[in-house]
């Protein structure tokens, strides 16, 4: 019998009334003030996800973009908001070979993509929201405005940078460095610009009609088609430094801004341990997680011991089967034919199971659905010494430095060389009393990913990195084209009823360690904060979904709180294991609903995500 932990870092939150989980106090501060003035879970969730864009400014931003997964109790409704913005019409592989790259730059312009943040939170608001735009921006416009404490992430963030925006973001400089120096931890810090964008856009939405929808509509139009479309297009035509070395003018354009639209889609989704698993469509990482449940299901994990050297080594090998497919299959649904019902098949996985061994593998093995030949974009094969388009190969082992951070999975700042902070994530999570949940992971437009834009106060998102330009493969960047990112929140129904929403930053680690936090609450019975204080791990061995695209075969990243005889096992089975500090990866979140009771809970590490409810 499992032996379940006797102590939590904190006690997983019970109520009636409502809950929100995110990965800042504020942010679950604001989304509670909201649920309390009588807005649902959507209501909150946008507040709390504009309010994570000022005080996470390291993590995510204006210019960045956000999924989410949501169940509407009202409509019986389980949906997908897709606020990721697409690549500008002038984005050819052509245009980016022309200048002499490989790859799409992971900082400056080019790496700009549609903002789709603000466009996401607003179709949310409008379709299942019940409150005015005034009633979610508010907190988001006040910490602006009359500032907010500064984690020691962002100091940190700002420090690392600080070099190359004084020499070549001086745009950023005015913004993040008052004064000419780094802002202190702990320290009261504003973003006057910022707030005054959504102080205008507020004022304008509200001049323009007298009910809630007209004024989200014309803020809608504000941002995508108005002052802050031009200033966007303006700034991104100009010569910034990236991280090539060279300064190069952006490809966004006002017409790629006017053109674009959030829009609504259906789940995937796969049923496991009598629940259903609900993910975003294969433009992000999502259904790797259900590959990943597919494959594991023949396994008996359940008897097992978590966080034993059977249950490490049969999930990470699992992952790295899944994680193959994604590279090779995964990209914008509506520019290829993504084999998703052949991935997901029992026949399939079957044969896929067969390849998890008692050793660790060291190759990249995306599989055949549906008898389709993979491929692979050049950046992978040169990582596991395949040649282009191969499905198999002995690669180096991974045992130096691969340029990420394993506490986020993010990689480590390269905006104008190597720095020693990163890009990162936030999310949220939400349920109400009328049995509403909803869950978003929001990212991008990193304060240290692309320059300030003076009169907006934000920079834009870098997400097109994650393309490549390796021709004729689903990840291929195109025109109007969404980038496959690493972006997955997750929703879980039991008997058609919202259960269970969670999530995490962490790049390409996002879908490996909400694997283990939902293994660990269905399989062992820890509940929400046992699950996410369990001991992490995740592989590296994977190509990374960040500049400059890199891949560790073998590498297990494990926290030191995995006992010495664990870790000497999964290294005899040829897993190259780097131990990581005991409370370091991963910072879930999570909400569910059970028995009448909601529940949520929060990660300790990082000292800043918080749980509230009632």
């Amino acid at each position: 019998m499992t032996q379940l932990p006797e102590f939590t870092t904190r006690p997983e939150l019970a109520g009636t009334f409502g809950m929100v989980a995110s990965t800042h106090w504020l942010a679950s501060a604001a989304g509670m003030a909201v649920l309390e003035k009588g807005g649902n879970a959507f209501d909150a969730a946008v507040a709390a996800g504009l309010t994570l864009q000022v005080v996470e400014p390291h993590l995510n931003g204006p210019g960045g973009e956000v999924p989410v997964i949501g169940h509407d109790a009202r409509r019986g409704e389980t949906f997908v908001v897709c606020g990721q913005g697409t690549a500008p019409a002038a984005a050819t592989a052509t245009a980016y070979t022309s200048l002499g790259l490989d790859l799409v730059p992971g900082s400056g312009l080019l790496a700009a993509t549609v903002p789709g943040a603000f466009g996401g939170w607003l179709l949310l608001l409008r379709e299942y929201g019940t409150l005015r735009l005034r009633d979610v921006l508010e907190h988001a416009i006040g910490y602006a405005s009359g500032g907010y404490p500064l984690v020691p992430a962002v100091s940190w963030s700002i420090a690392s940078v600080a070099s190359l925006f004084r020499e070549h973001w001086q745009t950023s400089a005015e913004v993040y460095l008052p004064g000419g120096g780094v802002p202190a931890p702990g320290s009261r810090f504003v973003n006057r610009a910022l707030a005054a964008t959504y102080q205008r856009i507020l004022a304008e939405a509200e001049a323009a009609a007298p009910d809630r929808d007209g004024q989200l509509e014309a803020a809608r139009r504000a941002w995508y088609d108005g002052f802050v479309a031009e200033e966007m297009a303006k700034f991104a035509s100009t010569e910034v430094m990236d991280v090539t070395g060279e300064r190069h003018r952006g490809l966004l354009t006002g017409q790629d801004l006017a053109s674009w639209h959030a829009r609504l889609e259906a789940p995937v989704s796969f049923d496991y341990a009598g629940l259903t698993v609900c993910k975003t469509g294969p433009w992000g990482q999502g259904p790797v997680f259900l590959q990943q449940l597919a494959l594991l299901s023949g396994f008996d994990l359940g008897a097992t011991e978590p966080g034993s050297a059977d249950f490490v080594h049969t999930v990470t090998e699992a992952a790295k089967l899944a994680f193959a497919d994604r590279e090779a299959w995964y990209g914008d649904p509506a520019f290829t034919d993504v084999p998703l019902d052949d991935l997901l098949s029992a026949e399939y996985n079957a044969g896929r199971r067969a390849l998890v061994g008692p050793a660790a593998s060291m190759e990249l093995r995306p599989g055949r659905p549906g008898g389709r030949e993979p491929g692979l974009p050049a950046f992978a094969s040169r990582s596991f010494g395949m040649t282009a388009g191969g499905t198999g190969g002995r690669g180096p082992r991974g045992s130096g430095d691969p340029g990420i951070d394993p506490a986020t999975g993010e990689p480590l700042g390269r905006a104008a060389g190597p720095h020693p902070r990163r890009g990162d994530t936030c999310h949220l999570d939400v349920t109400d009393r009328w049995g509403n949940m909803v869950s978003a992971t929001p990212s991008g437009g990193w304060l240290q990913s692309s320059p300030v834009i003076p009169s907006l106060g934000f920079g834009l998102g870098t997400r097109a990195q994650m393309f490549t330009l390796t021709p004729g493969l689903p990840a291929t960047i195109a025109p109007g084209k969404r980038p496959r990112t690493t972006l997955t929140p997750t929703l879980v129904l039991r008997d058609g009823d919202p259960y269970l929403a969670f999530g995490t930053p962490g790049g390409d680690q996002q879908d490996q360690w909400t694997v283990d936090f939902f293994l660990n609450h269905v399989h062992f019975g820890m509940n929400l904060q046992q699950a996410i204080d369990f001991p992490a791990f995740h592989s590296a061995h994977m190509p990374s979904s960040f500049y400059p695209r890199g891949a560790w075969p073998g590498r297990l990243d494990i926290e030191a709180r995995a006992s010495e005889a664990v870790l000497a096992e999964l290294r005899r089975r040829g897993h190259d294991v780097h131990v990581q500090p005991p409370w370091s990866l991963g910072r879930i979140t999570a909400v569910a609903r059970a028995n009448g009771l909601l529940y949520a809970a929060a990660n300790p590490r990082g000292q800043q995500a918080y749980a509230a409810g009632r």
